[in-house]
């Protein structure tokens, strides 16, 4: 158990990182440009290892590992890379810490879970908190209010369906399989979207800061994607999704700290909201003594 911590903590660490990265690849980049080659980077580290053990995969594993790829990998990092382009890299994380209210949920709607009292007072306090974080901006409540904060918790929601395909569908193929194939397989979508419908080419040969940003995406891509996604991955299947997703409660605070050390500012309802929601996800995550 004690390894699982470790790994706990060090993914916290890595995917707080990533709303920084995010934030510094869009300087350059299109919220696209950044979703794809986020994905793109990650397929190809892993290539090596996704192209040998694909002959390995059985015919029912392949479209749970679609599944996992789109919802798991693909369409967050487009979502999470649009949400910031009006969203500060603090409150993305915050957002985040979403994931394990969307693990319960989906788990009891769809993988027949129960829900206790203390699980069902935490996700009431938890969606307060998230309605409070999107009605919140610089005006105050009920101004300013940011709709793009609606793909974060879209993610999030993406992100519990992943975490319970996972550990209840593909506990017999191990964490490096999972995210190496599931990431083969959605990259020719980035890599068209890469290629066919942004200026990425362009950009590199012209845009100013391009290799600095190209720099901090490969960051994102290599560390926090392929290389997260096999730790995390691997944490599913050693403990439960409920677990792994408490990675959640340290990313927000990785997050904000990075956004107050990069100049953002947050007002004291967006604080307020991000203490309801952890408070939300420790009751969903407690266990009857």
């Amino acid at each position: 158990m004690v390894l699982a911590w470790i790994m706990l903590l060090g993914l916290s660490l890595v995917w707080g990182s990533s709303f920084i990265l995010i934030k510094k690849g869009l300087i350059v980049f299109s919220s696209l440009e950044v979703g794809a080659l986020r994905i793109a980077l990650a397929a190809i580290v892993l290539m090596p290892i996704s192209i040998t053990r694909f002959h390995r995969i059985k015919k029912k594993h392949l479209l749970l590992l679609l599944t996992i790829g789109l919802v798991g990998s693909l369409l967050p990092s487009f979502f999470f890379a649009i949400a910031q382009t009006r969203l500060s890299s603090g409150l993305a994380g915050a957002f985040n810490a979403l994931t394990p209210l969307f693990v319960l949920l989906m788990g009891v709607f769809f993988f027949k879970q129960k829900m206790q009292p203390e699980k069902l007072l935490g996700m009431g306090i938890a969606l307060i908190g998230t309605l409070i974080l999107i009605l919140s901006g610089k005006g105050g409540f009920l101004e300013d209010i940011n709709y793009y904060a609606i793909l974060v918790v879209i993610a999030t929601i993406f992100y519990g369906l992943n975490l319970n395909i996972i550990k209840y569908y593909l506990a017999d193929l191990k964490a490096l399989t999972i995210t190496s194939v599931s990431l083969l397989i959605v990259s020719p979508i980035a890599l068209v979207v890469l290629f066919g419908f942004t200026p990425f080419v362009d950009n590199m040969q012209h845009a100013e800061g391009a290799w600095r940003a190209f720099g901090f995406i490969c960051i994102l891509g290599v560390v926090g994607t392929a290389l997260a996604l096999i730790v995390f991955n691997n944490l599913v299947q050693m403990t439960n999704p409920l677990f792994t997703s408490s990675v959640t409660y340290i990313i927000p605070l990785v997050a904000v700290i990075w956004g107050l050390i990069d100049g953002e500012n947050l007002y004291t309802m967006q604080y307020i909201a991000m203490v309801g929601i952890l408070i939300g996800v420790y009751l969903i995550n407690k266990k009857r003594g």
